[in-house]
């Protein structure tokens, strides 16, 4: 009689259907801790632009806060001045990171022209892919968010949102 070497087709199929319960279960962990590191990402990127923003105004008081986030940032090398801020990295002043979609704007010109407030915001590229949760921020340097995230919001609609931390 002769003796083989090797696995049986049942001791196969066992095997895999091992592996694949295994990556059943670990799968939408991978997913939720990817979508957690993106909002907790989103969420500091949000105190930077808020940063960036109040940093901006003091620099800049005749302009007041910038009117778009591509002012707070400026290409490699950058020279700071009222169109290139260099606040920001390139990255994050492109509008897009970790999944993310930000975006800030000056608003409530004064007589003079200068913006006396600000919204910034963050939205999921894709949401229940990328994030769930949306943030915004403006002149107050807070952080606030909103579960399941919508749209850009304005200020006022901002500062009706939930504090991070609270």
């Amino acid at each position: 009689m002769r003796k083989y070497k090797g696995f049986s087709l049942i001791e196969l199929l066992i095997v895999v259907a091992i592996i694949l319960i295994v990556a059943a279960i670990a799968i939408p962990n991978l997913l939720r801790s990817r979508i957690a590191a993106n909002e907790s990402s989103a969420a500091g990127s949000m105190r930077t632009i808020n940063t960036a923003e109040i940093s901006y105004q003091s620099f800049y008081p005749a302009v007041g806060f910038p009117a778009n986030i591509g002012i707070l940032g400026g290409a490699s090398p950058c020279t700071p001045g009222v169109a290139t801020a260099c606040l920001l990295d390139e990255i994050l002043a492109s509008g897009s990171k970790s999944g993310y979609t930000f975006t800030a704007a000056g608003t409530d010109p004064s007589p003079t022209g200068a913006n006396l407030e600000f919204v910034s915001n963050a939205v999921p590229s894709n949401l229940d892919i990328t994030g769930v949760k949306g943030f915004c921020g403006t002149e107050d340097n807070t952080v606030r968010y909103v579960s399941p995230a919508g749209a850009v919001v304005t200020h006022d609609t901002c500062q009706a949102w939930q504090i991070i931390g609270q």
